[in-house]
């Protein structure tokens, strides 16, 4: 994964990938700022679907958002089995997966050192 030309900002991208993702009613939504971090991306958002054609919904329509905000050289992976799907958006890359694939990769863990998860809230 390479940064792209973006077409737009990366805030301006990062909000229409947080409004499609609220929008297809995708679950437990993190932001990482990723900013010093990586060269990969400014901010890498995950979130769950409760199904594989839910997660495949979800990142179907974020992709027709990003190319009808004239977001350029946008790519997915993963976009036929539904488990996990990877959007890369340039500056803004986005994790969508089933709950039981996220947890057992747990990639916030990955990234996040100080920050609280929302499965993290509710077990303390």
């Amino acid at each position: 994964m390479q940064k792209t030309d973006p077409g737009a900002a990366p805030g301006q991208i990062e909000q229409l990938v947080k409004t499609s993702l609220d929008d297809d009613k995708a679950e437990n939504i993190i932001a990482i700022d990723l900013t010093g971090k990586s060269a990969i991306a400014d901010t890498m958002v995950i979130a769950s679907g409760r199904s594989q054609r839910h997660v495949s919904a979800i990142a179907d329509h974020l992709l027709r958002r990003l190319k009808s905000g004239g977001q350029k050289g946008v790519t997915v992976e993963g976009l036929e089995a539904g488990d996990w799907v990877l959007v890369d958006a340039g500056d803004v890359i986005v994790h969508i997966f089933r709950p039981e694939v996220r947890n057992f990769y747990n990639i916030e863990k990955m990234w996040m050192m100080d920050i609280e998860t929302p499965e993290s809230a509710s077990s303390s």
